[in-house]
């Protein structure tokens, strides 16, 4: 068995528990290969230690039967660039905060990999979007895809922008906002849900279309089928706008025109036996908390 190891390179927490994770994973014989820049972190408290390294998506191939993200959400939907196409299931360890994404928690590190050891897990298929625009912006050429949501956002002003919004080639409205987002179902639950946005379950087969702090109070979340073709032209009195890729940003000027669709491949991701994204609803947000129930 051969696995993919990442995470972020300035959380020292990280490392008590990629400790714990590579002495179980050398014990029952697994090859660890890590990322570059996180291996180096790594031995900076085990000079010793020596395993294989990738740097970049053109490293991996289909050998490797998992990849550990080791670290927040952030760091998981960071892994995604490593992975992309591969089909190599990610798993997540959460060294951070809420973890809808990173689900396994520290607590339970050595009970989990054990279950992953044993094969008692499933893969989910999470769906990516993509975004091209009209006038070719080469920060889009290579790293063109979210797992979580694409987002228009104003830049550099402190007035809303619009957002003209076109659905399969027919005008839906202009959005008078702070800014618009296209959330997959895993991105349901993260910027869209702060902005009022609905939980959408990830097998759903949907997108939502959440405004940012709209000008007009009937501007409200709308759901729609994740096959929907859309196309976004901003307004904005900077001229430009920033356009966000889950955590990837970019800039789109207001005579460009983005072009938004579901991506031709999928993320797989591992979720332990134990574990449903239900469960997970009522432990990260706390539902049926209410003492009253």
């Amino acid at each position: 068995m051969k696995v993919g190891v990442y995470g972020q390179s300035n959380n020292e927490t990280t490392k008590k528990y990629i400790n714990l994770l590579v002495d179980i994973l050398h014990e029952n014989k697994i090859k660890i290969d890590f990322e570059k820049k996180f291996f180096d972190f790594y031995i900076e408290s085990n000079p010793k230690i020596n395993h294989d390294t990738f740097e970049s998506y053109e490293d991996l191939d289909s050998s490797y039967d998992l990849f550990f993200s080791v670290g927040g959400d952030g760091t998981f939907l960071r892994s995604i660039s490593f992975v992309r196409d591969l089909n190599i299931p990610i798993i997540g360890i959460n060294t951070g905060r809420l973890g809808f994404l990173a689900t396994i928690q520290t607590e339970k590190l050595s009970d989990s990999i054990k279950l992953i050891l044993n094969k008692e897990y499933i893969i989910k298929e999470r769906t990516l979007i993509s975004a091209t625009t009209k006038n070719k912006n080469k920060d889009l050429e290579e790293l063109y895809f979210a797992l979580n949501e694409i987002t228009v956002i104003r830049k550099n002003t402190a007035s809303m922008i619009a957002v003209t919004t076109i659905l399969d080639g027919e005008y839906l409205t202009t959005y008078f906002a702070d800014g618009l987002i296209i959330a997959t179902p895993t991105g349901s639950t993260g910027y869209s849900l702060s902005c009022g946005g609905p939980v959408i379950t990830p097998s759903s087969k949907n997108l939502v279309i959440t405004p940012i702090a709209p000008h007009s109070l009937i501007a409200r979340p709308l759901v729609i089928p994740d096959e929907t073709k859309i196309i976004l032209k901003v307004d904005s009195r900077e001229h430009e706008a920033l356009l966000s890729l889950d955590s990837r940003q970019t800039t789109v000027s207001n005579e460009d025109e983005i072009y938004i669709e579901k991506c031709n491949f999928t993320i797989k991701t591992v979720q332990l036996n134990d574990q449903s994204f239900i469960k997970t609803l009522r432990e990260k947000l706390f539902w049926g908390e209410d003492k009253r129930n």
